[in-house]
């Protein structure tokens, strides 16, 4: 029996008995309907790539059993060497949590790497948040988003409270570090990407989608393509895959999802009601009489109309707060190369900003921190917290199992696109462009050929960065 919209809202994923596998099903259980049995090798193939686990594992098995104590040790350091941005944070989470330690499979992975994907919000922190729910519920996910995000907003609270100058002219050793660091960041994306693309395209049709969605995302990167290019993918295997029966294996299941379907709906109008009211509020008043309002709505409605995060933020940040005198450019400017220094989500900016912003009202800084920190990040959470236990009630339906395929695909084309387009990005803004690239093709084969952890790969790319520094490198 399966247990659905419970008051702690776990919901069970009903598994039913494999009666007609074939040898080619590798842990996931497909029927064709009956009298059709001219359906085509590749449609079965699709089916398979959205349950496959990237290790192509041989036989389904009940999810590592997690505990808190488990979330807790593994989060506390992550925060700390999630160098790289969005896609590195994803990357990071692929290699620990399905590769390595496999609490869970590569399918479900997937599908809230997806769900977070056409959700508005930072992407790696809401799959952050979700890990922690589909272990521990609600207070699973608020322990391990907590975690990721702490160290990132540790820092940049402490910088935009004080320390700021020192970052406008950063030390050339500095600079070293930081440019053997994103490397192997992306270093981390290429080997994930590679896995992941494995895992998901086992044939010509989702090999197809996932090219498309990385050569259209990377020419046209505008914030609304990524989840129309997911989209697309799943009507395209909803199609092809119209006369198959898709069933979830046990290694699929899900153990909970957080809050209720009608908590979830009350998260959800909360986050509509709370954007609706703030702007009609900060439009009826006036900046010097009501402050904290006006930085409360332009960073609470940018976090809710911002898709994936990472550097899509930053234009509509920009506008809220350098357009309207509240930061200088000169500062703006050190905070991003700050943030992007930092580990942990790009979003972390938003303390940072806070603190400036306070600073130059006469405010508290502390006060300004929260306001900004928390108004950015809050849609994205209430979002994730909201839609989770309904994608867990849909993800059965056999439409959903249908566009799993091509939505999986999809989404794994936009970050083999975003591979090219961060290694762009470090080689022009590295200053030493050729050892950076050098550093990245080391780390991809520590993390990729020699299994080597990825914190200790990101450690490894700082030391290398230092030593491309002292050498004078190219």
């Amino acid at each position: 029996m399966s247990k659905q919209g419970g008051a702690n809202g776990d919901i069970e994923a009903p598994v039913e008995p494999d009666t007609k596998t074939t040898p080619e099903d590798f842990g996931s259980s497909i029927e064709p309907e009956p009298k059709t049995d001219n359906v085509e090798a590749d449609h079965v193939a699709e089916v398979q790539a959205g349950a496959l686990d990237v290790e192509g594992a041989a036989a389904a098995s009940v999810p590592h059993k997690v505990t808190y104590k488990d979330l807790f040790l593994r989060f506390v350091w992550m925060g700390w060497v999630a160098f790289g941005g969005p896609t590195a944070h994803i990357a990071l989470f692929q290699k620990v949590f399905v590769e390595r330690l496999k609490w869970l499979s590569s399918t479900v992975y997937l599908e809230l790497l997806g769900l977070s994907q056409c959700l508005p919000g930072p992407t790696s922190t809401q799959v952050s948040f979700a890990i922690g729910v589909v272990h521990k519920g609600v207070t699973g996910g608020l322990m391990t988003g907590v975690l990721f995000q702490y160290p990132g907003f540790v820092i940049a609270s402490l910088v935009g409270a004080g320390a700021a100058n020192f970052l406008k002219h950063p030390a050339p050793w500095l600079e070293g570090i930081v440019a053997g660091l994103a490397a192997v960041g992306i270093a981390l994306v290429a080997s994930a990407a590679k896995g992941l693309t494995y895992g998901t395209c086992k044939n010509r049709t989702t090999m197809i989608i996932n090219a498309l969605a990385a050569i259209i995302s990377y020419y046209y990167p505008a914030t609304w393509i990524f989840p129309a290019l997911i989209l697309a993918g799943g009507l395209i295997t909803l199609i092809t895959l119209r006369k198959v029966v898709s069933k979830a294996s046990e290694a699929d299941r899900i153990e909970k999802l957080g809050v209720s379907r009608w908590v979830g709906l009350v998260l959800i109008a909360a986050w509509l009601i709370v954007l609706v009211l703030t702007i009609v509020f900060r439009r009826r008043t006036s900046y010097e009489s009501r402050k904290e309002l006006h930085w409360w709505e332009a960073f609470y409605r940018t976090g809710s109309i911002i898709f994936g995060g990472g550097q899509v933020v930053l234009p509509l940040l920009q506008n809220e707060v350098v357009a309207t005198g509240w930061v200088s450019q000169a500062d703006f400017l050190t905070g991003l190369a700050l943030v992007q220094a930092m580990p942990g989500p790009l979003f972390n900016f938003a303390a940072y900003l806070g603190a400036v912003i306070a600073y130059n009202a006469g405010v508290s800084v502390v006060a300004g921190i929260f306001i900004c920190w928390v108004a950015l990040f809050a849609p994205g959470i209430l979002l994730i917290y909201g839609f989770m236990p309904w994608w867990g009630g849909f993800r059965h339906f056999q439409i959903y199992r249908r566009m799993l395929p091509g939505l999986n695909s999809a989404a794994v084309g936009l970050i083999v696109a975003s591979v090219f387009s961060l290694t762009f990005q470090i080689y022009h803004a590295s200053p030493f462009p050729m050892t950076t690239i050098c550093i990245g093709i080391i780390g991809f084969a520590l993390v990729d050929f020699v299994g080597c952890p990825a914190p200790l790969a990101v450690l490894v790319g700082g030391v290398c960065g230092v030593i491309g520094w002292a050498a004078h490198m190219h």
